[in-house]
């Protein structure tokens, strides 16, 4: 006799307030896997596509908040989030915000929130609209553990959950440090075609050889984050920073050469000097994250 007491369990309920390309995205996951869902957006023609699967269009941004102790926010900024919920009654309400913002937002949002009665927890999600209710998808949260605890299953139904500490701002935090890794990536690539442009090397595959390389050298960043916790920044070092500052200039030469601008490696390769030039010549590149810090 088959066991159906979990497949037949009743869903959580929840509100999205925010059916832009990635509200819609998390609203049909969660109409998919059964909950029950009221939506609100500012323009209503835009609850549409999910009032067409099941989900039930609010009047108001607080008549949705209303109708569910479970309310998720997906709008364009923090402004929007403040502006949406301005009239809405948040006493006991767990309210779940994955607006983009800065880890400051995450903090004076989470204050807002429990001066008018609600838990909160801040997200950040690390997918595009596409990816959510597929593999690969995940959203980090900070904030009200127990909140997170209690509406963790179904926080995870769209993308896979990440939960990074009671700050409420370390969600943010992590969101943004990954995608400052993930443009400065970018950032690479494509200096590294317009090396190539104009050349007879055919950018396809010059890819099938870059994707590799840069996989290889991605585990740097473990090696650096052992440094950092270690602080031993020399143990073990095979290109120190004496090294490769030398090789800089055949970088900005090639680059001259090729008609490229070196804006995109200058500023990496200045810290590199600067560091070099302050006597840590036997280093790797770890050392770099110091001069960043401006306070």
């Amino acid at each position: 006799m088959t066991d159906t007491s979990l497949s037949s369990a009743p869903r959580t309920p929840l509100t999205l307030l925010g059916t832009g390309a990635m509200g819609t995205a998390l609203g049909r996951a969660w109409l998919a896997a059964g909950h029950p869902l009221t939506v609100w957006n500012r323009t209503p023609e835009r609850t549409a596509a999910l009032t067409a699967e099941g989900a039930v269009a609010a009047g108001s941004a607080a008549e949705a908040v209303a109708a569910n102790r479970l309310v998720v926010a997906c709008l364009l900024d923090d402004a929007s989030v403040g502006a949406a919920l301005e009239g809405a009654d948040l006493a006991g309400r767990d309210l779940v915000n994955l607006t983009t913002g800065t880890p400051a937002d995450g903090r004076a949002r989470a204050a807002w929130a429990e001066e008018r009665g609600a838990r909160f927890l801040d997200g950040g999600i690390m997918a595009v609209p596409p990816m959510i209710g597929a593999p690969g998808a995940f959203v980090f949260y900070s904030g009200d553990p127990d909140l997170f605890q209690e509406h963790r299953d179904t926080l995870a139904v769209p993308a896979g959950t990440e939960y990074t500490g009671a700050d409420p701002g370390l969600a943010a935090l992590h969101d943004v440090a990954l995608l400052s890794g993930m443009y400065g990536m970018f950032g690479g690539i494509t200096h590294a075609f317009a090396l190539l442009r104009g050349t007879d090397v055919a950018p396809k595959e010059f890819a099938a050889l870059l994707v590799p390389w840069l996989n290889a050298m991605a585990d740097a960043a473990h090696r650096t984050a052992e440094r950092l916790e270690s602080g031993d920044y020399t143990t073990g070092v095979v290109s120190n920073l004496a090294m490769q500052v030398a090789g800089t200039d055949t970088l900005l030469r090639t680059a001259a050469e090729q008609g490229v601008s070196p804006e995109l490696l200058s500023p990496f390769l200045d810290l590199m000097r600067r560091r070099l030039a302050d006597g840590h010549d036997a280093e790797d590149t770890t050392g770099l994250v110091h001069l960043l810090h401006t306070r």
